[in-house]
């Protein structure tokens, strides 16, 4: 394991020193996936600092507005990697269904105790609702899909409300989700990143619950994942495994100086300039950071979708995480 460690160390240095200086001959295609969201910010860094063109990849970047549409890429054979903002969920029901398919390589949330905004509960200013528990006979909007309509019925049910009788839940995509409060289409929504600062530097609307979900299920929360298909692994494993140096480096990058990249957010979501200053800040745990406090969590959330039935079988989580091993099949 430690010659496999140096090797990946020695190939993450010439991926993101000597090839900088080195014009590629070639460059190898590869398909990403992406949300427009927080989650996602590692993935804004690579591109800027241009670490895959450094490391001859040239990738086809495709924007999604909802996590199922992700995952379906994914196991669609369309797109080779979900970066940093892939459903972590989405993708542990499809590895129920699809056994073999992906690898976690990295996780994105945030937490109460780290301080770090993951996601919010949005209502209009001077509503009634401050809690879930203040749902009963509203509406409710959150991110499309199996993921987020289950986070948001499981946090209405740990409010002691019915949520397939007390509350209506709406599939929203992220950027409607802001103005159907504000329009009253909804009461409320379950928002991730950049939602919640939107709403705070927005006239009309107001965040009454920040990180509901890390109250809930786990803290820290990661509903997020860097995610590549196994298929991808096996027929180009050292494509992949730049990738993962990548998205590790560009990790780190953001984790280290978040207001140095935080200009580049409007670029790739919602947010405006003048919204920067309020912008959270993500939790990003890269593949080289991952701990048991952050596999502990992520098991937490796999185990709402059996609570909740949407899943029929408890998962180990920790068997479907990324080993260095799988680039060499051993």
């Amino acid at each position: 394991m430690l010659k496999k460690y140096l090797a990946l160390t020695g190939l993450m240095t010439a991926v993101s020193t000597g090839s900088a200086i080195a014009a590629c001959d070639s460059y190898e295609e590869v398909t990403s996936a992406w949300l427009p969201i927080m989650q996602t910010t590692a993935y804004y860094v690579a591109h800027e600092e241009g670490l895959f063109e450094k490391a001859c990849i040239k990738v086809n970047s495709n924007k999604m507005q909802s996590p199922n549409h992700i995952i379906d890429a994914l196991v669609g054979g369309r797109a080779d990697f979900g970066p940093p903002g892939a459903a972590a969920g989405i993708a542990m029901i499809a590895e129920a269904k699809f056994p073999g398919t992906f690898k976690v390589f990295g996780l994105q949330g945030g937490g109460i105790e780290i301080d770090l905004i993951n996601d919010g509960l949005i209502v209009k200013e001077g509503s009634d609702i401050k809690s879930f528990a203040d749902l009963s006979g509203k509406t409710i909007g959150h991110v499309p899909g199996i993921q987020w309509r289950t986070i948001t019925k499981h946090l209405v049910r740990a409010a002691g409300l019915d949520p397939d009788k007390d509350v209506t839940l709406v599939d929203l995509a992220v950027p409607q989700q802001v103005p159907a409060v504000l329009g009253g289409s909804v009461d409320a929504t379950l928002s991730l990143e950049p939602v919640g600062s939107i709403a705070a530097s927005t006239d009309g609307v107001t965040r009454a619950v920040i990180n509901p979900v890390a109250q809930v299920i786990s803290d820290p929360f990661y509903s997020g994942a860097a995610v590549l298909t196994v298929k991808f692994i096996t027929e180009r494993p050292e494509t992949a495994k730049k990738i993962v140096e990548i998205i590790d480096e560009a990790t780190a990058l953001a984790m280290a100086d978040f207001d140095k990249y935080k200009s580049i957010i409007p670029k790739y979501t919602a947010i405006r300039d003048t919204q920067l200053d309020l912008l959270a800040k993500p939790y990003l745990r890269s593949f080289t950071d991952l701990n048991e406090t952050d596999l502990n969590s992520y098991q937490a959330f796999v185990d709402v979708f059996v609570s909740e039935g949407v899943m029929s079988e408890p998962m180990d989580v920790r068997t479907k995480m990324l080993s260095l091993s799988d680039f060499d099949g051993s």
